[in-house]
Order: structure tokens, then sequence, then C-alpha cells
């Protein structure tokens, strides 16, 4: 359990202003634009590596105001310094979690990007235990974080932003992983009929990369396990989804996604190395 009160003093020393505290921001945006990032506050959970930082790496370009939730207290000491933003340290899966991290924080964009690694192997290899460990931390943490964010509630105009690599092809080596991504998607189509029954002005949004991602932990698992599967090196099974989606790329895009007009409307997003960002499906008139 994160933040509880006989723990509030250590966790402050996590809890370090970001250079973005001491700038005058401007929120005003430009022709084109439906979000200027430029000082609003944003919380990006498993943001300490991987796709997470490539993300917040992309958000401190643009001068916002970054929070990352991660469990790992090395990892999270490492970003802080290296990008000084303000870190919390955090079990995502925990009940109370999510409302202490967004009181705290009080955000303007929320992405749930941190998640469970699969354990690979196909269908008649693989445990129930872990064919649904996506379900119980991946799934159980959407569940908990959308309904903080429906019920606390976040600011209005705020946006929730949910990763959901596997959604559209499965994953047919990741036991349940792809079924749980898919869920999420769903989940946010849920979310956004409730913002709009009770008026919240809260948007969520989905984001799915179309490749698997080089250079990350659960993209090297799975990249090892299909490349043996083909009988193939990882290198040249990564090579067959065309141009690499690096990290960064990865963040950079989301990026766009968020401050685009021409993506105001998508409910999901592809993101790919070689053709950028694709609207996957549009939110219902």
């Amino acid at each position: 359990m994160v933040l509880k009160e006989s723990d509030r003093a250590a966790q402050d020393r996590w809890l370090v202003p970001a250079l973005s505290n001491v700038l005058p921001a401007d929120l005003s945006t430009t022709e084109g634009e439906i979000m200027n990032l430029e000082g609003r506050k944003v919380v990006v959970t498993g943001g300490s590596r991987g796709l997470g930082l490539g993300l917040v790496e992309a958000l401190v370009h643009r001068r916002a105001h970054v929070t990352v939730v991660a469990r790992g207290a090395a990892a999270l000491q490492a970003v802080r310094d290296r990008l000084k933003v303000d870190v919390l340290q955090a079990d995502i899966t925990d009940d109370s979690s999510a409302r202490d991290v967004l009181t705290r924080t009080s955000p303007d964009v929320l992405v749930l990007n941190a998640g469970s690694k699969p354990r690979m192997g196909s269908l008649d290899e693989i445990s129930w235990e872990d064919f649904s460990a996506p379900w119980n931390t991946d799934v159980k943490a959407g569940l908990l974080w959308m309904q903080a964010a429906l019920t606390l509630p976040m600011n209005p105009g705020a946006r929730v932003l949910v990763g959901s690599s596997g959604a559209v092809n499965g994953s047919p080596l990741s036991g349940g992983y792809g079924g749980a991504k898919r869920m999420l998607w769903l989940m946010a189509k849920y979310a956004n009929t409730v913002s709009a029954a009770r008026k919240l002005d809260l948007r969520f949004q989905v984001l799915v990369p179309m490749q698997i991602i080089g250079g990350t932990g659960v993209g090297d698992e799975a990249a090892g396990a299909y490349a043996r599967a083909y009988g193939v090196s990882p290198q040249e099974f990564l090579a067959r989804f065309g141009a690499p989606l690096l990290p960064r790329d990865f963040g950079d895009q989301v990026v766009t996604m968020l401050t685009d007009a021409a993506y105001e409307n998508a409910l999901a997003v592809g993101l790919k190395g070689d053709t950028g960002i694709s609207v996957l499906e549009e939110f219902a008139a």
C-alpha cells in the first residue's frame, strides 16, 4: 500500500520538484492543437523503463510536469536524476494506490502503461496461473485506476491513456496477455460511457503498439520466444515488422496523439514504426 500516513515522510523524498514546477506555463494551444503539454501535469505508470520511459522522455521534451509511478526504487532514482521528474513508488495493483496517487498529483493526463511480463509458451504448455497473470495484474490495475479517475473524479478535460499492446492480433505464445489487453480496450469504452452519463468531461483513449518492440522487457521476451518458434534470430524476427518502433519513437507518437486535433475523436490508435499513427476506432457519434 502506498502513501499510508505512517509512510508519508519517507514517501516525500521520492516526490521532488520537477523543472516545470518553476517554469512559467503557457497552456494556450496553437492552430491544430487540442492540448498544449507545457506545464501540464502528467502521471505515467511504469514510466521508469521501456515504453513508459520513452514516453516520459518525450513529455519532458515538451516541458510537461511528469510524475513517474513504478515499484523499483533504483529505476525511479535513475529516472528522477536523469530527467528531473517527480517519482512515486507504488504497486499499481494495490487497492489504494490509484486514489492516493491521483489525489496527490491531480493530473491533466494519466497514462496507464505499467503491466506484467507474461510467461511465454504455447496454449498446450501454459498453466492457468501463468495464463491469467496479465488479468490479475494489467486488467486489475486498469479497473482500479479507471474507477479512481471516474469516482474522485479527475479534473474536467483530463485524459486517460490506456496501453493495449497485443489487443488487435492477440499473442498466441503469451497466454492470456492479448485477451487482457483487449479487455482494457473495452474497459476504456465503458469508462467513456460512464463519463458521458455523469457529465465528467473525461476522455479515455487506447494506445495499441502494432509491433513487438525490442529493447523493452516484454518486447525482448516475446521476440525471443517467437524467434525460437520460427527458427530465426530475434533480430530477424523483429525485422518482419518493418521499421522499428523505439521507446522514444513511441513516446513522440503518443505526444502527437495527445496534441494533434486529427486524433481528437480517436478512441483507439495504432502505433507503428514505419506507418506512424493510425486510428483503429473512433468515438461513437
